[in-house]
């Protein structure tokens, strides 16, 4: 009989089942398997925290499949990703398929290629249950947090709100920095710039970096007097070799910062496609047919393999030369509380470049191939040179500085970093030779005034290097805290900005007052401490979650009683359109269709208006001329919103020619009940509208009636309002819950559409 390997994704059992053969079947999970319900806590907080665990609904064809095949089985290998929640996924399944704990059935693997998947069958181990036990920890206090705060939210904000241990903390990072930017007052100041020649003809500027402080235009004018009782001499110069040492291969955490910075992706995308190259690409017979291209994803580890860097530094020798070689094979030490179970993110095989394997590789999956392969292989390569150069002068007893280098040897910058703006002959700055006494002639002085900026807005790049400098989520958790809170409405995008909303203001506000251990940053660091701990062995699940609720029951009841006499007003968003009815700031709502501009005098006004991706208001010709963000797949060109006999559509602007069409598909700011993705409105026949997760077919959540971000205060489900537009009900029919709403205006409700 054929032996069977367990995987989450389909896409990794396809690449797996390449490198076993026919000895082995290979089929996937699609993920969890069993969770806690969603209709109740779950965790019997009298004894010790015991969860209770049910199948997933939608999932009973996979256990059922499962299960036959593991019957069918000789062995049966459980080779879910290497982390803590892999680990879980394992355990749930080795219950769920009656394998016990002590077989060694669990299989892991840092790379999926051959010769390491091969390698992880042969030396199979038992499920790791501190590694279990630490996700299940992190399960349970997440779930106890979401399920024991969400009342109080319901209660003194809106009904539907939803409030995470983890995302809360996130939101008030936000929401603090959104308040220091509006209390921030602007403080003038001037800079002087000297440009100055030798005597040999040749140009620069200096700065002016002396004692007196210039804080107006009179403080500049009067240096400005003064220097020009005097010439300017230079009183030293110095010149120095300097090395700039390459930085680490990736974490997580770095490459998301970098492919933010570099490429603009969000996070969300940059996993995505990491998981991409991770679980393998096809690259045809050249490459060795389907890879693995890239190691697992989810680390915040710096180390690498003997056998990676050995063929890193065979490929520095051979491409560059010894000279770019280190002097001795570098090692790079990660953080105190980082988890080194894997390797950093570096390719499977550095030998597959990325110019070899460019048309085999979407254009996302190159771009980020490159930049992980390029980071990797110079953080192994030897340390750029560079020649600096500082000119000190004085003017009277005024100083002034000039400062720049050149790049005597490149290094590991005619790989990766080289990002200074360089000049057209390759230096940074260069300076002229010149000798201390030397008389310079004043070519221009020229004041600048400035004003102090105040902090920038967090985007995903910068708000994920505060999570891990802080301590607080883990590499797998960076991207589900931003769709999480972006998708509650706590924070919202402004271009690449992260901005608080008025309900992540007064949620925040709230939490701090009630719950300030839950949104305390080191309180939120040093409980992923503890769940380190439990993996490490050093503490048990019971311990961590007796000590979090003892403290956390005390502050519910606290909160529960004092908050009862009134609830908290969530201000309206304010925009900066005016209503041209009324003369009113239009605020922003949602309806049916998304976000939309309405007069606040309503129902007195009943102005509203129709707001492109971005948040501005469009005219009905201009929405339906809009240009789409995304490019014809057939031909390359233009697609145009058109609005035909189902609703709005894109098509191709070179139609005759070319006819490809794509449906237009509207986002709801509701999360799919089923996988947790977003969800989209789209157009039926004639003009009946019904509602799909923008996974689909992947997921197949679809329905008439649209998912709201309510949740049921009867059994905690999802709440879906009917499409008669006055009633609002819960889907499981056990529950039956059901209350009217007011009724809608066709004025409104077309002017949603």
């Amino acid at each position: 009989m054929a032996n069977l390997v367990i995987v989450e994704s389909p896409s990794k059992a396809a690449t797996i089942k390449g490198y076993l053969g026919s000895n082995y079947k290979v089929i996937a999970s699609k993920g969890h398997v069993r969770d806690l319900p969603k209709s109740t806590l779950g965790v019997d907080l009298e004894n010790d925290f015991a969860p209770h665990y049910i199948n997933i609904r939608g999932r009973g064809d996979v256990i059922t499949q499962l299960k036959k095949e593991a019957k069918a089985a000789n062995k049966v290998f459980l080779a879910t990703d290497p982390d803590r929640e892999g680990e879980a996924i394992s355990w749930h399944l080795a219950t769920v398929l009656g394998i016990p704990f002590d077989k060694a059935c669990r299989v892991t693997f840092n790379e999926i290629t051959k010769g390491a998947v091969k390698d992880a069958i042969k030396h199979p181990r038992v499920i790791d249950e501190d590694l279990v036990n630490s996700q299940q920890a992190r399960r349970i206090l997440d779930r106890i947090v979401g399920y024991k705060l969400s009342p109080f939210l319901w209660k003194n904000v809106k009904s539907g709100l939803s409030a995470g241990r983890v995302q809360s903390v996130a939101t008030r990072i936000i929401v603090e920095r959104d308040e220091e930017i509006r209390a921030f007052v602007p403080k003038e100041y001037w800079t002087v710039d000297a440009l100055l020649q030798t005597a040999s003809g040749e140009e620069f500027t200096a700065r002016y970096v002396g004692k007196r402080k210039l804080e107006s235009e009179a403080d500049a004018a009067a240096l400005l007097a003064d220097l020009q009782k005097n010439g300017f001499t230079v009183v030293n110069m110095k010149s120095a070799e300097k090395k700039k040492q390459p930085a680490p291969p990736f974490t997580t955490s770095t490459m998301q910062q970098e492919a933010s910075r570099k490429l603009g992706f969000q996070s969300q995308r940059i996993m995505k496609v990491a998981q991409e190259l991770y679980e393998g690409i096809n690259l045809g017979s050249e490459f060795g047919g389907v890879q693995g291209l890239i190691t697992y994803m989810r680390t915040d580890s710096l180390r690498i393999s003997n056998v990676a860097q050995e063929a890193a530094l065979d490929l520095i020798r051979t491409r560059y030369g010894e000279e770019y070689m280190p002097p001795s094979p570098r090692v790079y030490r990660a953080k105190s509380n980082a988890q080194d179970a894997h390797e950093a993110i570096r390719p499977s095989n550095v030998a597959i470049e990325p110019k070899q394997i460019k048309k085999l590789l979407t254009s996302d999956q190159y771009k980020l191939y490159k930049l992980i392969w390029d980071r990797f292989v110079a953080s192994q390569m030897a340390a750029a040179v560079l020649n600096t150069t500082t000119i000190e002068i004085e003017n009277g007893k005024e100083a002034f500085r000039a400062s720049g280098y050149t790049v005597k040897f490149q290094g590991y910058m005619s790989v990766y970093g080289n990002d200074d703006h360089q000049d057209e002959d390759g230096s940074y700055g260069r300076l002229p030779m010149t000798e201390v006494g030397e008389k310079l002639t004043t070519m221009e002085v020229t004041p600048s005034q400035h004003f102090t900026e105040p902090p920038a807005h967090y985007n995903e790049a910068t708000l994920i290097k505060f999570l891990e400098e802080n301590g607080i989520g883990r590499p797998s958790t960076y991207t589900p805290i931003i769709t999480t809170i972006i998708a509650r409405s706590y924070v919202k995008r402004s271009g690449k900005a992260l901005v608080s909303t008025p309900l992540g203001e007064v949620t925040t506000r709230l939490m701090k007052e009630n719950f300030p251990d839950i949104v305390n940053y080191e309180f939120t660091a040093s409980m992923e401490d503890k769940l380190d701990s439990i993996e490490n062995k050093t503490n048990t699940m019971n311990a961590v979650l007796g000590d979090f609720y003892d403290g956390f029951k005390v502050s519910l009841e606290k909160a529960m009683s004092q908050t009862t006499k009134e609830t908290v007003e969530i201000p309206p968003e304010e925009s900066n359109v005016e209503c041209e009815l009324c003369g009113r700031k239009m605020v922003y709502k949602n309806g049916r269709f998304g976000r939309f501009l309405a007069c606040p005098r309503y129902p007195e006004c009943k102005n509203t208006k129709a707001i492109d991706r971005n948040g501005n208001p469009v005219t009905k010709n201009e929405e339906k001329n809009e240009i789409a963000d995304f490019k014809c797949e057939l031909c390359g060109g233009d697609m145009i919103l058109r609005t035909g006999r189902y609703g709005s559509f894109y098509a191709c602007a070179n139609y005759p020619t070319c006819k490809n069409t794509k449906q237009k598909v509207i986002e709801i700011g509701v999360p799919c009940p089923q996988c947790g993705a977003k969800i989209v409105a789209k157009r039926g026949k004639g003009r009946t509208s019904f509602y799909s997760c923008e996974r689909y077919p992947e997921c197949d959540f679809s329905s008439w009636d649209m998912p709201t971000n309510e949740q049921c205060p009867q059994c905690g489900k999802q709440l879906f309002l009917r499409k008669s537009r006055n009633t609002v009900l819960c889907h499981d029919k056990q529950c039956g819950y059901k209350r009217e709403e007011p009724a809608v205006t066709k004025q409104e409700e077309e002017t949603e559409e």
